[in-house]
């Protein structure tokens, strides 16, 4: 098959790229250059210099000759509500007149949810604009937290033993490996089934804050808890705008984190009828987490973050 991959150079779409091409596939690589596009094209990937983010290369070429593409759309925290539906139009327009019969965009839970959800709004318009696409069989695939992020707390943990965030201790919360999100979405866009607009809920496993807070501390020998940063703390929200944020991502968190407080954004759908994904949250802090983490501790990683400031004593 020859395949689109939009974001090749980024998390998912690097891993995803690999995937496919060491399956056989051909794949046109999207992004902006440089030394991680130039290491894909060393393995056999077609480049393509581009961004749907900014609108920059030719775009209507991209998907031309394609048999299915993989869509991505990175955040803009500079324009957090007018991005992605700029972005999923570009998308339409490139799409609707070529070649590609099937599609696999990677959105997010709560992409289902319509209103003030913060971050997950953005989803929830992004998977309205692709569904215009009447002539390719699309699929959603509506991750959960990346566990990745979990690297945000390894400052804090190292300095205080502490994690701080502004969902409550003990909300079970779908986490997952961005490495399980490529392979899933080569399994999606290589072995079509020939449905249309399929919504598949990404999540290995339900962890509250408490419960990793726990994990992690088990795994590094060493007591960890978890801090709830309620949203509503004007002192809080002072000192995020005075040294860490703008006012848009401050917004765009605390309504994120009361869509999930409040229980508007979950997932809806049963824990078996999930596609079986390989990475445990367990795992992802013994193997991937904690060398990182005692790398943080080695050298002695000092810079101010907002997670270190919330966390501290």
């Amino acid at each position: 098959m020859r395949i689109s991959v939009v974001g090749a150079t980024g998390r998912v779409g690097a891993k995803l790229t690999r995937n496919l091409l060491k399956a056989g596939h051909q794949v046109r690589a999207l992004s902006r250059g440089g030394q991680p596009l130039d290491e894909l094209v060393e393995l056999g990937a077609e480049p393509f210099i581009g961004s749907f983010d900014t609108g920059a290369g030719d775009l209507d070429q991209f998907f031309q000759g394609a048999d299915a593409a993989f869509l991505m759309v990175k955040t803009d925290w500079n324009n957090i509500e007018g991005h992605y539906p700029a972005v999923a139009q570009r998308f339409v327009d490139a799409l609707e007149n070529s070649s590609v019969k099937r599609a696999v965009s990677l959105t997010a839970m709560g992409s289902d949810v319509k209103g003030k959800t913060g971050h997950f709004e953005c989803f929830h318009d992004l998977d309205e604009k692709l569904n215009e696409l009447g002539n390719i069989d699309l699929v959603h695939l509506r991750a959960a937290w990346f566990m990745e992020d979990v690297a945000a707390w390894m400052g804090p943990v190292a300095k205080y033993g502490r994690i701080a965030w502004f969902c409550k201790p003990d909300l079970k919360m779908p986490w997952v490996a961005t490495d399980d999100i490529a392979w899933l979405a080569a399994k999606e866009l290589t072995n079509p089934a020939g449905r249309h607009r399929v919504y598949l809920e990404v999540g290995s496993e339900d962890v509250s804050m408490n419960e990793l807070a726990v994990m992690i501390g088990n795994t590094i020998g060493r007591p960890v808890e978890y801090r709830y940063i309620e949203t509503s703390r004007e002192d809080v929200k002072a000192e995020f705008l005075a040294r860490f944020g703008t006012p848009e991502k401050w917004q765009d968190d605390t309504l994120s984190a009361d869509a999930l407080n409040d229980g508007i954004v979950r997932f809806n759908g049963k824990h078996e009828d999930r596609p079986n994904l390989p990475t445990t949250m367990q795992a992802f802090i013994s193997d991937v987490w904690k060398p990182r983490y005692l790398e943080a501790v080695r050298t002695r990683d000092e810079r101010e973050t907002f997670s270190k400031w919330a966390a501290r004593d």
